[in-house]
């Protein structure tokens, strides 16, 4: 079958992957010109200020940590899809120290927008049981599950206001009160077939959310509150064709093949998307303003989870070792680290003997990388100084876990996506 996605916005055409030199005289030598000051980012009304237009990681370094969370435990939160559960591990001992049932298919642990609660997320596949697990991370127990349909992930208005529910299966984001858990109202994607993971423009006033099954990456308007417009992410060297879109301007497509867009983060002065794709084995750059695919990044096999580093400096990109949603176990996984500033790799971290990291985060101090071992039932804490790896043995299919507490002023979702 042959698949074409359409997008509202065009992308960029191949040619955009191309480098282009040109010669020129050498001129005198000049002093050296002060760093232009970049201007203030006008944001959303509620969002909180960025402190730094050119890193909008600034606020999320190991040294600011909120006093609110002086005594919440150091734990890592580890979601099992099979076993319905959750394992809790002390990062200081690198040992399971409890574990306790949630609801159906557990996915993600999610920190809330004010950081006072932890979100197990039970999308519960395939029946109408979808829940959301509270967890108090001064105690580390969870509380009343909440009913909500499919909430396979989770993330958080930039103003606080809302908590948006990724249902996947429904096609659709489900916004609710960020503490009931009340309906406000739905946004359908009827256009974005496993919509599943997300990051926001500096501002806040767009999303963009990545469409697992559809190939493509779709973009949500925050403040009208609708889509506005799907662009197919295309692997370098794949033939394409020009053709008219539904807004009759001309877009790029790819012929023969779809990817399996992943995980999704920001630049650190918030321009490009990174956007990690399982088939291509590496990741995306999307222009957040324009739309349009300017690069691409190789990685590993089965690129899948995205995460900044401390300082806002790299990004860790786990690769799952598989092209497969059902992958085997000991496959080709490891971690690459992306320098923000070149956009080319500078590392890759191999797992001995194979893996499958898939989703997690960085400890607070940024000297460990945490993730999830998907096909292999473990979870990895990778040393960021040398890519070490320790393996720590857990439940059945570890999925979206949890690093707590992390710094930063709020949480826009996912396993701690802070600002």
């Amino acid at each position: 079958m042959t698949f074409v996605a359409r997008s509202v916005l065009p992308i960029a055409l191949p040619l955009a992957f191309a480098l282009s030199t040109t010669c020129v005289a050498q001129a005198p030598a000049k002093a050296p010109a002060e760093a232009p000051v970049p201007p203030t980012i006008s944001t959303v009304p509620g969002m909180p200020s960025v402190p730094d237009p050119a890193n909008l990681y600034s606020e999320t370094t190991a040294a600011k940590m909120s006093p609110a969370l002086a005594n919440d435990l150091p734990r890592v939160y580890v979601p099992h899809v099979q076993s319905n559960d959750v394992y809790v591990i002390d990062p200081a001992t690198f040992k399971v120290v409890d574990k306790f049932r949630v609801g159906l298919n557990p996915q993600h642990v999610v920190p809330s927008w004010d950081l006072r609660t932890l979100w197990v997320a039970n999308n519960a596949e395939n029946t109408t049981k979808g829940s959301l697990t509270p967890v108090d991370p001064k105690t580390g127990k969870p509380g009343k599950p909440i009913a909500v349909d499919d909430p396979y992930n989770m993330y958080f208005s930039p103003d606080g206001k809302s908590a948006i529910i990724v249902a996947e299966a429904l096609k659709r984001l489900d916004f609710r009160d960020p503490v009931t858990m009340k309906l406000q109202y739905t946004i359908d994607v009827p256009g974005c077939a496993g919509i599943n993971h997300a990051d926001f423009s500096i501002d806040g006033r767009f999303a963009i959310f990545t469409c697992e099954f559809a190939g493509t990456v779709t973009k949500i308007d925050l403040v009208n509150r609708k889509v506005l417009g799907t662009t197919q992410v295309i692997q370098p060297g794949r033939p394409t064709k020009v053709v008219k879109g539904p807004d009759g301007r001309d877009e790029v497509i790819c012929t023969t093949w779809k990817g399996m867009p992943q995980d999704i983060r920001a630049s650190p002065d918030g321009k490009l998307f990174y956007v990690a794709d399982m088939m291509a084995d590496g990741v995306h750059v999307v222009d957040g303003e324009s739309f349009r695919q300017v690069g691409f990044i190789e990685t590993g096999k089965g690129t899948h989870g995205l995460y900044p580093s401390r300082d806002g400096k790299k990004l860790y990109v786990a690769n799952r070792g598989s092209n497969k949603i059902h992958g085997p176990a000991k496959g080709k996984g490891g971690v690459s680290v992306i320098d923000f500033a070149t956009r080319k790799v500078e590392a890759n971290w191999p797992i001995p003997g194979g893996g499958s990291p898939d989703m997690g985060n960085v400890s607070a101090d940024g000297k460990w990388l945490w993730l999830s071992g998907r096909y292999d039932h473990v979870v990895y804490a990778f040393d960021t100084s040398n890519g070490e790896v320790k393996i720590i043995p857990v439940g059945r299919e570890p999925h979206g876990l949890t690093v707590w507490p992390q710094p930063g002023r709020y949480s826009l979702g996912h396993t701690g996506n802070l600002r």
